[in-house]
C-alpha cells in the first residue's frame, strides 16, 4: 500500500515540499539550540516547561480524540464512520510522533530520554506518560494498517485486530488523563492543583481533535475524489459541539470556585491571565479571545443551521481548535508557573528560534498525516472502483 504515497498531483508533491521546507527550518534552529542549549528558548528558572510541552499537551489531545471515531463504529456498530475511521486513527499517529518530538526538543539533552527506560521510575507520572504514549502510538499503526489492508481486499479485520481496537478505545482515554495528571500531582502549582484537570483535559481534546477532522475531512473532499460523506461529517459536528458546551461548563466551574472561595493561592493566575497583575498581563487578551470565542462558537454550533452550512462549520470548527489551543497551549502551560510560588511574576513568551523549532515539528507531524492521507485515500478510491 505504501507505494501510493509516491504517486499524486503536483499539488500533493507541492505541499510536501512546503512541509519538508518548514521541517528543515526548524530543524536547522534545533541543531542550533542542541549546540547552544535551551537558553535560546524563552524558559529559565521560573518556567521550565514553555512552548514545547504546550504542544505537547494539546496534541495529546488530538490523539486522545481518534477514539470518537473508533468507538461509535465499533462498539455501537454506527457504519457511517467506516469512512472516516480510518481518518481519524491516522490523526492520532500523527499527532502522537509529534507528541514524542516535542519532549525530545525539550530536553537539553535527548539522550537522555533513554534514561526513562534504563532506569524505570513507576512511582513518577511522567514514566507511565510515556509508557502510554508509546504504546498508543504502536496499537494506532497497526490497528490503521491492517484495517486498511483488509477493507482493500474485502475482507474482515482478523480477531487479534479487533482485540487491539477494543484495547485502544479506554487507552485512548488514558493517554489525556495520565498527562493531565503530570499537571494536577504538582502540590506546588496552585492553578493545576484542580480535581476536574482530567475532565477538562478530555472535554477540550474531544472539542478540538474532531474540530480538525471535520476540516480534513472537508479538504479530502474538496481535492481528492473520496468523500467521507456529509453525515458523517455532521455527527462529528454535533460532537464538537457538546464536547465544547462541556468544557466552556467546566472552564466556568473553575472560575466560580476559585473567585468564591478567594485562595490566593489559586486566585492569582486567573487574576494574571485575565486581568494582569502589577502592569504583566501579556496574556491577558488571548484568554478573553479564547473564552469569549470558546463560548460564542459553542453556541453557535447548537444551532443546527450553522451545523449544516459547511462553510460556516468550518470556520466555527478553526475558532474552536485556535480557542482551545489558546486556553490549552498558552494560558494553562504559562498559568501554572506564573506567578511562582513566592508571587513572583516572571513572564514567558517563545523565543523566534522556539516558535521555528515548533513550527518545524508541527511540519513533521503534517507531512507524516499527508502521507499517510494519501495511502488511506487512494485505497478507498480503489475500493469505491
Amino acid at each position: 500500500m505504501l507505494e501510493n504515497a509516491f504517486t499524486g498531483t503536483k499539488r500533493y508533491y507541492g505541499l510536501l515540499a512546503i512541509l519538508a521546507g518548514l521541517f528543515a527550518l526548524g530543524f536547522f534552529f534545533y541543531l542550533k539550540q542542541l549546540t547552544t542549549g535551551l537558553g535560546i528558548t524563552g524558559m529559565g528558572r521560573d518556567v521550565s516547561w514553555g512552548f514545547y510541552i504546550a504542544q505537547f499537551t494539546y496534541l495529546v489531545g488530538v490523539a486522545a480524540s481518534a477514539v470518537m471515531v473508533v468507538l461509535p463504529y465499533y462498539l455501537h456498530n454506527y457504519k457511517a464512520f467506516g469512512r472516516v475511521t480510518i481518518l481519524g486513527e491516522f490523526l492520532a499517529v500523527s499527532a502522537v510522533i509529534m507528541c514524542v518530538t516535542f519532549v525530545m526538543v525539550d530536553m537539553g539533552r535527548p539522550d537522555r530520554v533513554l534514561n526513562v527506560f534504563k532506569y524505570p521510575t513507576p512511582n513518577s507520572v511522567m514514566f507511565w506518560d510515556i509508557i502510554v504514549l508509546n504504546v498508543y502510538l504502536l496499537l494506532n499503526i497497526l490497528i490503521g494498517w491492517n484495517v486498511l489492508e483488509c477493507e482493500r481486499h474485502d475482507v474482515p479485520p482478523p480477531g487479534w485486530v479487533k482485540f487491539l481496537i477494543y484495547v485502544s478505545i479506554p487507552w485512548a482515554i488514558s493517554i489525556h488523563t495520565v498527562t493531565a495528571f503530570l499537571y494536577a500531582g504538582l502540590p506546588g502549582r496552585g492553578y493545576w492543583l484542580t480535581a476536574i484537570m482530567a475532565p477538562r483535559f478530555l472535554s477540550s481534546a474531544f472539542a478540538a481533535g474532531p474540530s480538525l477532522l471535520v476540516l480534513l475531512c472537508l479538504l479530502v473532499r474538496k481535492y481528492t475524489r473520496f468523500d467521507p460523506g456529509r453525515d458523517q461529517i455532521q455527527s462529528l459536528a454535533k460532537i464538537v459541539t457538546y464536547a465544547t458546551l462541556i468544557n466552556v461548563f467546566f472552564f466556568f466551574c473553575e472560575v466560580f470556585t476559585v473567585f468564591y472561595s478567594q485562595i490566593p493561592d489559586h486566585l492569582m493566575h486567573f487574576q494574571y491571565l485575565f486581568w494582569g497583575v502589577d502592569g504583566f498581563g501579556r496574556l491577558v487578551p488571548f484568554m478573553w479571545f479564547s473564552i469569549i470565542g470558546m463560548t460564542i462558537a459553542a453556541l453557535l454550533l447548537v444551532n443546527p443551521k450553522f451545523r449544516r452550512d459547511e462553510t460556516t462549520l468550518a470556520a466555527l470548527c478553526g475558532m474552536v481548535i485556535i480557542t482551545t489551543w489558546i486556553d490549552k497551549g498558552l494560558g494553562l502551560m504559562t498559568g501554572g508557573f506564573v506567578p511562582n510560588p513566592l508571587e513572583k511574576i516572571t513572564e514567558y513568551w517563545p523565543t523566534v528560534p522556539e516558535a521555528l523549532i515548533a513550527l518545524g515539528v508541527w511540519a513533521l507531524g503534517f507531512l507524516i498525516l499527508t502521507i499517510l492521507y494519501k495511502v488511506a485515500v487512494s485505497i478507498k478510491e480503489e475500493v469505491r472502483a
